[in-house]
């Protein structure tokens, strides 16, 4: 018995499978996937192997066509010329011809051989996250956190090849929705007082943020802040500066997006904050000055409105811990800076000996803290939301969003109160923007010798100098270093510090007292290299759409190749080629043909069809009788011969040309002509030459800047 065949899909013989009910799923699966590969594997080495040569073959058609020199120097390829020069100036040199503007000796003034200790401030990175845009859709958020965050590494990294600060240090907002983010361990949700305080655009988003960001989004964003800022701070160099202790890099001050604000920071949040980045309260003595950061937005939970109704004492009391202890702080940083410098060692030397416990004398211990007549340095708070001002206090010329209000007519000062101008003094779910006055003074007070404040939080430059209560200190608010702050031109400020002193901290007479001089370095703007990008889109496809136009007027070279028409897929001849002889034989014998058959309808034409007649010998041209064919006997006699399908004729094949193909059928009297040359409507040549040109610029400029996007 013939054993059956089965076909599947078209493909070889193969018997049914039948089911085996004790086979696993896996064993199904690994069956399934055996049976997939052997069916790729032969449609790769038969049919797909043909298509991929095929395809192969074309695309190099394809580009032999288009690697000729009038379509390199084409008109659309000068354009993407014009716009690789102009997106290599948007996307990488302009940043590093802002930031050479802003270089030190640009600006600092300090007397001839000084060796000023450079520094840094960075406010407010806040890094785009799914908390910056709420409900943004998919292609969008993740294409302004790559164009935000290539933003603000193009600008820190050309900051650090051409200024070579010694020290960077950072404002605090770090992340846009880092206090969003659930930490792996202790309670995070909201207390029960808190809730309903959110806006509505966030609290729908609540739940779908604490399921599927965690702790692990919150490390890819440690992660990802650090390949932006930590990885590119060896672009500033190893090698310190002359006299000068070494680089450093400070980010633990936190800001209100990092922890929360006041009485809603939470702990889990701050605990992890400051195990990836650092204690927030410190103390570091740089460049001969003090510099004392504090967690302020921890802090205001202390003048926070719920104080009493609730017990905030876990946030604030850290914080004021370390203001109680903050001068000592300061004198004992100090004094291992002194000694390091003196080259003695930094710690407390402590003598060894063995006493009896009872008489052994505590009151004269070794220590590095001198007391209050200690040397002290010049300090700078640090801290991320501004100090308290008056309401409308001015924030000066220098503030881009709003600028100082105009004096009326014979006034010299600024306008005060100018509200435009100045810093809301106003609150909100998770923010403040400026300290409560009762903490500003307390800062102030507490910490001692404050000669100058930095701030961040506001994202717009303010330089205030404020009241006596708070010692006349003057405060700078730091623009913001993103681009997606809502201020047009982002920037950072520059501090040159130089505070020559002796061994024992104290500075030499002939010191003019300044130690500290500041210059705000302004960015590029963005959007306005976004828009000038719009600019010339819009005349690119003009100019395009111009020399479409002028093509068919001015008889210009057109930059759309002409259609491909496929060969014959035929191997042998459609039709045997014909030769001088065989036209005119052709040509008699539709003559006798067409006689015999008029012939035929006449009732004896049958019977005269019937004989066999000898055919006169054939005429060629000029009624002049024909030559026969050669024969191969014949052709070595110089004579001509019948030859096998006419091939060994002398003057060659000639080839039957179609008139419906290749004449134009309406215009009877025009001499022949190719099909290539026929004319073609005018507005067809125009419509391919705008759609192949701005094709070809699009595709091309898209794909240069994917390609810079893509390297950061």
């Amino acid at each position: 018995m013939a054993r059956p065949s089965y076909r599947t899909y078209g493909s070889a013989t193969y018997a049914p499978s039948s089911h085996d009910p004790s086979a696993s799923i896996w064993d199904e699966i690994t069956a399934g996937s055996r049976s997939m590969m052997r069916r790729a594997w032969t449609y790769g080495n038969g049919r797909g192997r043909h298509t991929a040569w095929n395809l192969a073959v074309k695309g190099g058609h394809q580009l032999r066509r288009n690697m000729v020199r009038r379509r390199l120097l084409s008109f659309p390829h000068l354009l993407v010329a014009l716009w690789i020069l102009v997106l290599l100036w948007g996307e990488r040199w302009t940043f590093a011809s802002k930031v050479n503007r802003c270089d030190w000796d640009h600006w600092e003034a300090w007397p001839p051989g000084a060796t000023p200790h450079r520094l840094v401030f960075v406010a407010d990175p806040q890094l785009i996250d799914p908390h910056s845009y709420p409900g943004r859709p998919w292609p969008l958020n993740p294409l302004t956190m790559r164009i935000t965050d290539n933003y603000m590494r193009r600008s820190y990294i050309q900051v650090q090849k051409i200024l070579h600060p010694d020290t960077v240090m950072f404002l605090g907002d770090l992340f846009d929705g880092g206090r969003e983010w659930k930490t792996a361990h202790g309670n995070f949700d909201d207390p029960e007082w808190a809730k309903g305080h959110r806006p509505a655009n966030e609290a729908k988003h609540v739940k779908q943020w604490n399921k599927k960001y965690g702790e692990k989004y919150w490390l890819k964003e440690y992660a990802r802040f650090g390949r932006i800022f930590l990885d590119n701070w060896i672009w500033g160099g190893t090698i310190p500066a002359p006299y000068q202790r070494g680089r450093k890099l400070v980010a633990s001050l936190p800001g209100n997006h990092d922890l929360g604000f006041g009485a809603e920071v939470k702990l889990p949040v701050r605990h992890r904050f400051n195990a990836y980045f650092g204690e927030t309260n410190r103390v570091d003595v740089i460049g001969n000055h003090t510099f004392v950061s504090v967690d302020s937005v921890s802090l205001s939970a202390d003048t926070s409105k719920i104080k009493d109704q609730v017990d905030l004492r876990y946030i604030y009391q850290p914080v004021n811990d370390f203001l109680d202890e903050v001068k000592v702080t300061k004198r004992r940083a100090v004094e291992k800076e002194l000694r390091f410098w003196r080259g003695e060692a930094e710690e407390v030397t402590q003598e060894h000996r063995v006493e009896e416990l009872e008489s052994a004398d505590f009151s004269n211990l070794p220590t590095i803290d001198l007391g209050e007549n200690a040397s002290d340095l010049p300090t700078i708070l640090l801290t991320h939301v501004p100090l308290y001002r008056d309401p409308g206090t001015p924030c000066g010329p220098m503030r881009e969003h709003w600028p100082p209000t105009k004096p009326t007519k014979g006034q010299t000062g600024p306008v005060i109160p100018d509200h435009r101008n100045a810093i809301s003094v106003s609150s909100g779910y998770q923010y403040q923007n400026v300290l409560s006055d009762e903490d500003s003074i307390k800062l102030i007070k507490s910490i001692g010798n404050v000669i100058h404040v930095f701030s961040g939080d506001d994202h717009d430059y303010c330089e205030v100098v404020h009241s006596a209560q708070k010692e006349n200190v003057r405060e700078i608010t730091v623009k913001s270093f993103s681009m997606a702050m809502g201020v047009p031109t982002p920037g950072f400020q520059m501090v040159s510090l130089y505070n020559p002193v002796d061994d024992n901290g104290k500075p030499p007479s002939s010191s003019s007292g300044r130690t500290l001089q500041t210059h705000l370095c302004l960015l590029p703007n963005q959007l306005s290299m976004f828009l000038t990008y719009a600019v010339l889109g819009v005349f690119s496809i003009l100019a395009l759409v111009a020399r479409a136009f002028l093509v068919p007027i001015l008889k210009l070279q057109p930059f759309a190749l002409e259609p491909v028409h496929a060969a014959p897929s035929a191997v042998l001849p459609v039709f045997k080629a014909k030769t001088d002889a065989d036209d005119d034989d052709s040509e008699r014998e539709r003559d006798s043909m067409s006689s015999a058959t008029a012939a035929s309808n006449l009732p004896s034409a049958r019977f005269a069809s019937s004989r066999t007649r000898t055919a006169p010998p054939p005429q060629g041209r000029n009624g002049a009788t024909a030559p026969p064919y050669m024969s191969g006997k014949d052709k070595a006699k110089g004579k001509m011969g019948p030859g096998k399908w006419g091939w060994a004729q002398s003057r060659g094949p000639r080839i039957q040309i179609r008139r419906d193909t290749y004449y134009d059928g309406k215009l009877r009297g025009d001499p022949w002509r190719p099909a290539a040359a026929r004319h073609r409507p005018v507005l067809k040549v125009v419509g391919e030459e705008i759609w192949t040109s701005c094709w070809r610029v699009v595709w091309m400029v898209l794909l240069v800047y994917g390609w810079l996007a893509w390297l950061g």
